[in-house]
């Protein structure tokens, strides 16, 4: 930073290692340690912690007493050089927590324009898409991956590993231990495939078409009694070509914990 912009922070420890653009502002008590970068336009909160290994772009705005690039809350943490990332335009808002990754995958990476609702938890190595708005005191655990344009309901807690597919909607308060799949929404306990997520795929200028298409595919998946093996086989068969069957049936062969369930009732109990 230049003379002048620490001038400007008296209440503020900013490490003379940072690099810190221009347009930045940095409001009273914040800490900002070496080897942290923070791109043009952004704002720092009063009471925010940025510590080592954090790259945040630009434009965005944090709010008080986040904390961003803790060291990951992991056993095997050895003490290895590593990175938590944020995109532009992203706010994170107060109490966040992002920690940075392990020697797994090296970086923690949240993605652009996205939104983390007070006392969200983003633990090591998880893989955060662009436009991804995780609500209150969502909770995700390590080396998690959600996909572009989801959305996490507040008080979820999401299993480490798990895999998020994009446009989806997740109910509050939802125990997320199985994979979900691209463009549903999931909910109820076990969690379980609650439709598809018709009217966030509208708002994203999916086509009357494309939705009735991914539906066809969502009826084999869970309301025919298949299999997933018996389900991408007759989706193959039966379904026209498209980007998004494609994409579903990508997602479903390579999950590695398995998805979610068909709707779970008292008549349907596998």
């Amino acid at each position: 930073m230049h003379e002048e912009d620490y001038m400007k922070q008296p209440l503020a420890y900013i490490h003379p290692e940072a690099k810190i653009a221009p347009n930045v502002v940095i409001e009273p008590f914040v800490t900002i340690d070496k080897n942290v970068e923070i791109g043009e336009g952004t704002r720092i909160g009063s009471n925010v912690t940025i510590l080592e290994g954090a790259r945040i772009g630009k434009n965005c705005n944090i709010f008080p007493g986040a904390v961003i690039s803790a060291i990951p809350q992991d056993l095997k943490f050895k003490g290895e050089e590593t990175l938590a990332i944020i995109g532009d335009n992203t706010t994170i808002r107060e109490f966040v927590t992002v920690n940075r990754g392990t020697k797994s995958k090296g970086q923690t990476v949240v993605g652009s324009n996205c939104l983390l609702m007070a006392y969200v938890h983003v633990a090591h190595d998880c893989i955060i898409g662009d436009h991804v708005i995780l609500v209150n005191n969502v909770q995700v655990a390590g080396e998690v991956k959600i996909d572009d344009w989801a959305i996490v309901g507040g008080m979820s807690a999401i299993h480490q590993f798990v895999h998020i597919g994009c446009h989806t909607m997740i109910a509050g308060g939802s125990l997320v231990s199985k994979d979900v799949p691209p463009y549903v929404k999931a909910g109820r306990e076990p969690i379980s495939y609650a439709g598809v997520n018709s009217i966030g795929l509208r708002r994203r200028s999916f086509t009357n078409e494309q939705i009735r298409d991914i539906q066809d595919i969502y009826r084999f998946m869970f309301q025919k009694g298949l299999n997933n093996s018996q389900a991408i086989e007759r989706i193959e068969a039966e379904l026209p070509a498209s980007n998004e069957r494609d994409e579903i049936i990508l997602f479903v062969k390579n999950s590695q914990r398995g998805i979610i369930k068909g709707y779970y009732n008292s008549e349907n109990k596998e």
